[in-house]
């Protein structure tokens, strides 16, 4: 694929934080990672468009989906939802308790 080359105004906090992947390995050059953050982020708006037209589509058949069915929706992923880390222990003295599914 023909290549491009193209000027842009960037924060320097991300370009430290690219030239640190660079220099680290994990990309092999800043163009390298721009290319990469530019396919992802079109990647995601394409994912984003085409839910957006699914739930369209869904609710011109079967009604708008509610606050509560979106709410039952959400508590049964929760329920079914598997754990990948270990349960974290509270500190002493915290007070954060964990809500229940309801």
């Amino acid at each position: 694929m023909s290549k491009q080359r193209l000027s842009v105004s960037v924060d320097s906090d991300l370009i430290e934080a690219v030239e640190h992947a660079v220099s680290r390995g994990r990309t092999d050059s800043i163009s390298a990672w721009v290319n990469e953050a530019l396919r992802s982020k079109l990647d995601h708006d394409r994912r984003l468009e085409a839910l957006a037209n699914f739930i369209s589509l869904y609710e011109s058949e079967h009604g708008e989906i509610t606050p509560e069915e979106m709410r039952l929706a959400a508590r049964r992923a929760r329920s079914d939802a598997v754990t990948v880390r270990g349960a974290q222990t509270a500190r002493k003295g915290a007070t954060r308790s964990r809500r229940s599914i309801r």
